[in-house]
């Protein structure tokens, strides 16, 4: 029987090889699908798949910066509003007004005597027709004496004024000081000017309202032999309890007095001024520029951003994480399609 076997497969040798061949053909013809499944459609899926990585890598690197971004505003926010709360910008406001408040001026004479006061206006002083002679006193006047705030020994004795109101009609108080003689090389008056001379008449306690005038207002003086014109302007300062300050800047002037009495007098005239510089009233407050509720609202819109960020964030992860589930998933179909 092997022998028969042996002479038919020498006898027929070419059948064998084409069945040999088209089994070849038909396993080809099965690979070859696959082959080009594996090849063309996986390259293109992997290309885009890279690019959708790509993107969200760069996605999530802008989200981390605008995050960055976001916290490095919150902490410097913070930090200009407690820079401005320690350090308030100081505002300056005018009012204008037709009628100020009269001053009170207080005024120090010592030996000196007032021999006359009036109010003129529209900024005009006549000539003085008697110089050195007790003439009109036209002005509201009070002597008050009191002991010195700072020794609390020394007597005082202070002639108070009344100063001028009329703001349009530019009015002034015009005062006439003699002095018969000083131990002194120098002879000057002292004066101090306060808000209001109706407070002092209507306090019960006038040496002790005094007392305290000269404990916060500052003293000038004016010398013999001049005629000293005293612009003044007022300036009101409110404090961080509510509380208002008020305080006076002069501007001083100084004009020479020519005596033209007949005899050389050994004696001393002194000639003062008084007059509002202008009609406003300078008003200066400390005013914190920090608005809480403009830091509340921005604190808000930066917090929101910063969830927004991280929203987006998180869903990029995610979406990256399935992206490459899926990937993998197909790469594994193809891999056992091929197998």
């Amino acid at each position: 029987q092997l022998s028969e076997d042996v002479e038919r497969v020498s006898e027929n040798p070419t059948d064998e090889g084409e069945g040999e061949m088209e089994v070849h053909e038909d396993a080809s013809s099965v690979i070859l699908p696959d082959s080009e499944l594996g090849t063309t459609a996986p390259s293109l899926r992997f290309s885009k798949t890279c690019l959708k990585n790509v993107f969200s890598v760069i996605l999530l690197f802008i989200y981390l910066l605008l995050m960055a971004v976001a916290v490095f505003l919150v902490y410097q926010t913070i930090s200009d509003f407690r820079e401005k709360l320690k350090h308030p910008v100081m505002s300056v406001s005018y009012k204008e007004v037709s009628l100020y408040d009269a001053p009170g001026i207080a005024f120090y004479p010592g030996k000196a005597r007032l021999l006359s006061c009036k109010h003129h206006y529209y900024d005009h002083v006549p000539p003085l027709i008697n110089p050195g002679q007790p003439g009109d006193i036209e002005c509201t006047t009070q002597r008050i004496n009191y002991t010195d705030p700072f020794t609390n020994q020394t007597m005082k004795y202070a002639l108070v004024v009344q100063g001028p109101r009329d703001v349009k009609k530019k009015e002034l108080v015009f005062l006439q000081f003699h002095l018969n003689g000083t131990d002194q090389d120098f002879s000057a008056i002292d004066y101090l000017l306060f808000s209001s001379f109706q407070d002092f008449i209507n306090s019960p306690e006038k040496a002790e309202f005094m007392k305290d005038c000269e404990s916060s207002y500052s003293s000038w003086k004016f010398s013999g032999g001049f005629r000293t014109w005293v612009k003044m302007s007022l300036v009101k300062t409110k404090e961080e309890d509510g509380s208002e300050t008020v305080e006076f800047k002069q501007e001083t002037s100084v004009v020479n007095y020519i005596d033209q009495r007949t005899k050389p007098r050994s004696d001393q005239l002194f000639f003062v001024v008084f007059e509002w510089k202008d009609p406003f009233i300078q008003t200066v407050q400390d005013i914190i520029t920090a608005n809480p509720w403009n830091m509340i609202a921005l604190l808000c819109g930066i917090f929101l951003a910063l969830f927004k960020a991280a929203d987006f964030a998180k869903l990029s992860v995610k979406w990256m994480i399935k992206i490459r589930k899926r990937h993998l998933k197909r790469s594994r179909q193809v891999m056992n399609h091929i197998s």
